[in-house]
């Protein structure tokens, strides 16, 4: 009997938010959608951030998936801009929790080696990959898109082994692997 389960990755962005799709069956991958919610013509951080969170529940209880891989943010030097991207992630996984869909982050570097073989490669390099692997026809413009279908096929890769990543299965699994950063 085949195994079949549904996985969004999602590259939390606050001007761009990448999301792509993938239907796992048996071990065949396929391709079901990726597209970006653009937030740059919002000046308010807070309405950015709801956005996030709509748009992310909105492809939930679309798309039912059965696990949700994000990218992480990488470390910069400006801490502003990290500080946005990690409230980004954050309202993202806090709708996968919302609804008790299991949560597994991956840093840049782990995603662009489980796609390419090079932790170093360009975004350009990851979406032809991504073309080959998915079959697919066209490329998007913008390349957040293929980082979010990224997320989702290095996921699919790990097969839910969690090597350099964070995984929660629900609130309560994030509260007790952060128990240090949330009072009781």
């Amino acid at each position: 009997m085949k195994t079949e389960k549904i996985i969004l990755g999602v590259d939390p962005g606050t001007s761009i938010m990448g999301f792509g799709i993938i239907k796992v069956v048996g071990k065949k991958m396929e391709f079901v959608q990726m597209n970006e919610l653009i937030l740059k013509k919002y000046d308010n951080h807070y309405i950015k951030l709801r956005l996030i969170f709509e748009r992310t529940l909105e492809l939930i209880d679309t798309y039912h998936p059965d696990e949700i891989a994000l990218e992480a943010p990488f470390f910069g030097k400006n801490v502003q801009s990290m500080l946005k991207l990690g409230r980004a992630q954050g309202v993202a996984m806090a709708a996968a929790l919302s609804r008790d869909i299991p949560v597994t982050e991956y840093a840049p570097l782990k995603i662009k080696m489980a796609i390419t073989g090079s932790g170093k490669a360009s975004k350009e390099q990851v979406a032809l990959m991504l073309k080959s692997l998915l079959n697919l026809k066209t490329l998007p413009k913008n390349l957040d898109a293929t980082d979010g279908l990224a997320a989702a096929v290095c996921h699919h890769y790990n097969s839910g082994k969690v090597v350099g990543g964070k995984n929660y299965s629900g609130w309560a699994s994030f509260v007790s692997q952060n128990e240090k950063r949330v009072k009781k």
